[in-house]
């Protein structure tokens, strides 16, 4: 067995300070050197991406919905081994989840990694009422070890001391911390959650002063005491496999406007034989030489003049399509490759691949997960297959042209109009859903197989692109 000190960060319910607390726990312990792994509990993109500025290191997402309890376990055990202490921080509440029967709770990623929950308390309004409240989340699930607390929002030291007092009255957890009220500890927000921290100019000042404050307000020396209490890792400790030796490049949009990616996915893509080149959709006039190219979700719609001004990428990109280059979009990266996007007032011309005009709508059109079925024009999944992923978008697509093949049915979700989603235009695939290789799809795999077939189907001598 081998020793992974580990922490699951929860709370009563959403919107308590889940976020902040393990950014500043994350960024205090490894001031102190302190080697520590983000995890995130769910398929958000933007807090691991937070997450993995405190730490210095990649955060890896951990979804029950998405993964099997194999390859939880898998992900988490890797990944962990090689840091000091290992970080998950929840979503919404500990008892909260998709399932009835709380089989994809956060309490119950907890319990099947044996990992202790320091649990983040919103104290506004609460003195004596903690102790109910706490004791009601123990009783609720008694093989959930509650290791600790920490009071957020708290109003002073008066307000401090009548909670201390009573959660060491009536209760047996310790307390471990308490962060007062302030503002600068926020993380500005939008319509998706977070802002990303590549969009915020000094984002790891941000990080460092919230790291000060908890390093201020709460024990770190406990909390370290209280990852390492956890029972040592009785499964197999896998290592990531070396990458072979790439035999074809994808370009991957990486900037303001597009960042929404798995760090696994990423990883299975190079295990398959693909090396990423990264570009900027903002600031690159050509593509560079490539064999395909992978456009992830992010915030096109915060950046459409800059995305329009850039005449020369989108004319690269459409040209790129139309010579059957193959390539993945998904979300943002649908919305870009449209004909236009528009933003209330703003509207901007888009690359043009897709016979579709994007549309921002201030409500969610799409939001949750979703399971699609895939159709016979799918160009590199098999016909049939049910797939897990998610979507979270506030855009819709408008005067789509006839005809226009969809690669999936949905059965559970929105997608394009709540009945398919995928768009297949030759090579280009974009769709509204975001897959995750860990869902059983083997996506990222299987697109580079449809890929090299489709390197080596062209004439000798012609590449698809070429810088």
């Amino acid at each position: 067995m081998t020793a992974l000190p580990r922490l699951f960060v929860s709370a009563a319910h959403k919107s308590s300070g889940k976020t902040t607390l393990s950014i500043g726990l994350a960024a205090a312990l490894r001031a102190r050197g302190v080697a520590v792994q983000p995890f995130k509990k769910g398929p958000d993109y933007i807090d691991p991406m937070w997450l993995a500025r405190a730490a210095g290191r990649a955060c890896f997402n951990l979804d029950p919905y998405l993964m099997d309890g194999a390859a939880i376990e898998a992900t988490f055990a890797r990944e962990a081994a090689g840091a000091d202490l290992a970080l998950v921080e929840g979503n919404k509440g500990l008892h909260d989840g998709v399932a009835l029967d709380g089989s994809n709770s956060n309490a119950a990623l907890a319990r099947a990694l044996a990992a202790p929950v320091l649990l983040v308390v919103d104290s506004r309004g609460m003195t004596r009422g903690i102790a109910p409240l706490l004791l009601g989340l123990q009783a609720f699930d008694r093989d959930v070890r509650i290791g600790g607390v920490v009071f957020n929002q708290v109003g002073g030291p008066r307000h401090e001391a009548k909670l201390r007092a009573a959660v060491e009255h009536y209760t047996d957890i310790p307390v471990l911390g308490a962060l007062a009220h302030d503002e600068r500890l926020a993380l500005p927000e939008r319509h998706l959650g977070l802002t990303p921290d590549r969009e915020i100019d000094a984002a790891s000042a941000r990080v460092a002063q919230i790291a000060q404050r908890v390093a201020a307000g709460v024990d770190l020396d406990r909390v370290v005491a209280l990852a390492a209490s956890a029972p040592r890792w009785p499964g197999r400790v896998p290592t990531r496999a070396a990458a072979p030796r790439a035999d074809l490049r994808i370009g991957i949009a990486r900037d303001r406007a597009f960042g929404f990616y798995y760090p696994d996915d990423l990883a299975a893509l190079e295990a398959a034989g693909a090396r990423l080149v990264p570009f900027d959709t903002l600031r690159d006039t050509a593509l560079p030489a490539v064999e395909a190219v992978f456009i992830g979700g992010g915030f096109p719609e915060a950046c459409i003049a800059e995305l329009e001004a850039n005449v020369a990428l989108r004319r690269a990109l459409r040209a790129a399509i139309a010579d059957a280059l193959p390539v993945y979009a998904e979300c943002g990266g649908l919305m870009y490759l449209a004909r236009s996007i528009r933003w209330g007032e703003h509207r901007g011309e888009m690359v043009g691949a897709i016979p579709a005009d994007a549309v921002m709508h201030a409500r969610p059109v799409g939001r949750g997960y979703v399971q699609l079925e895939v159709g016979a024009d799918h160009p590199w999944l098999d016909a049939g297959t049910v797939l897990r992923g998610h979507e979270f978008h506030h855009s819709s697509l408008e005067n789509v042209a006839p005809g226009v093949a969809f690669a999936y049915r949905v059965r559970r979700g929105h997608g394009v109009d709540g009945a398919v989603d995928g768009l297949r235009i030759g090579n280009l695939l974009a769709s509204y859903a975001h897959l995750h290789t860990g869902a059983g799809s083997d996506w990222a795999p299987r697109f580079v197989d449809f890929v090299r077939r489709c390197h080596a189907a062209r004439p000798p001598g012609r590449l698809p692109l070429a810088a």
